[in-house]
């Protein structure tokens, strides 16, 4: 197989991996140059600037998944439509570089007459799916917008964004709560970003599971805190697993079924102990499912 780079280029951060010949990853490299970052025309001097030395390799060859792909990226690249497998989504690969250097489509699907997207999130699914040696399956992608995606005899039937983290993050800063609770420390938009308490992490996510809405339940972080049964510190924690729990509670979870977490550790670790109160099963996966996924990619251009 020729010399794989491997990109996952998202909004607020780039990352890259380096394969050796037997297919595993040899070297890592993070930057934060998310594509909002680059100017337009950018993309090019930031992409030779971190990943130049990797790509001089003779025959290398790199595949780009994620927001490189989007209207503000380094190629448009069209949103292949579900139900999508490997087949599907090697056929529509955008070439920055014929032969050399590629960017990978999102997917897009349709629900009750409304789309949805992804962009990146589909190679973490399909590298979950060579990892897990599964064929069918719920996968949950956590994060500022989580995705949870079905997928069926090896290709991803359809998906649903909820946007669990950015809700977070906007109650967090923007909403009355945001008085009660403690100054904000250096964290990301999400939900799984805050140090963990966990007594007031099961508490919300209790409160969201056996709650009717969200738009109920959340006031409960000021009202708890009035009465003194709250602590400040426990403010945000206790917010996490509200709108984790109404996340969960939105999916019409099955008791004793399982499903397979990607994402961040502390961010899949706080999701697997939400879906325990639901009765859930979850197996964890991080990065490496984001280059499994390009390395079968790739796999299937050499082929």
């Amino acid at each position: 197989m020729r010399p794989l780079i491997a990109l996952d280029w998202g909004t607020s951060s780039l990352r890259g991996a380096r394969f050796a010949g037997d297919g595993t990853v040899a070297e890592e490299r993070s930057f934060s140059r998310g594509s909002l970052s680059v100017p337009p025309g950018g993309f090019p001097a930031v992409f030779a600037e971190h990943f130049g030395d990797w790509m001089a390799a003779p025959g290398a060859l790199c595949l780009i998944a994620g927001m490189a792909g989007s209207q503000q990226g380094w190629l448009e690249t069209p949103y292949c439509p579900c139900p999508a497998g490997f087949e599907e989504i090697t056929q529509r690969l955008a070439w920055v570089e014929p032969g050399r250097i590629a960017i990978v489509p999102g997917l897009s699907c349709e629900v009750d007459g409304v789309p949805d997207v992804m962009r990146g999130e589909e190679t973490q699914v399909f590298g979950a799916l060579q990892l897990q040696a599964m064929r069918d399956g719920t996968f949950v992608l956590p994060g500022t917008h989580s995705k949870w995606v079905q997928v069926r005899a090896g290709r991803i039937e359809s998906f649903a964004t909820l946007m669990t983290g950015e809700f977070y993050a906007l109650l967090r800063r923007h909403s009355i709560l945001a008085r009660t609770l403690p100054a904000e420390e250096a964290e990301l938009p999400d939900a799984g970003s805050v140090d963990l308490n966990n007594d007031a992490f099961d508490a919300g996510v209790a409160l969201a599971l056996r709650g009717a809405s969200l738009l109920h339940t959340v006031f409960s972080v000021r009202s708890l805190a009035l009465f003194k049964r709250l602590q400040p510190s426990q403010g945000p924690s206790y917010l996490s697993g509200l709108v984790i729990g109404e996340e969960l509670r939105s999916r019409s979870l099955a008791r004793g079924s399982e499903v397979v977490v990607v994402g961040d550790a502390g961010l899949t670790g706080r999701y697997a102990r939400a879906l325990a109160q639901c009765g859930v099963g979850a197996q964890c996966l991080g990065a490496q499912a984001t280059w499994r996924g390009l390395h079968e990619i790739a796999a299937r251009i050499t082929a």
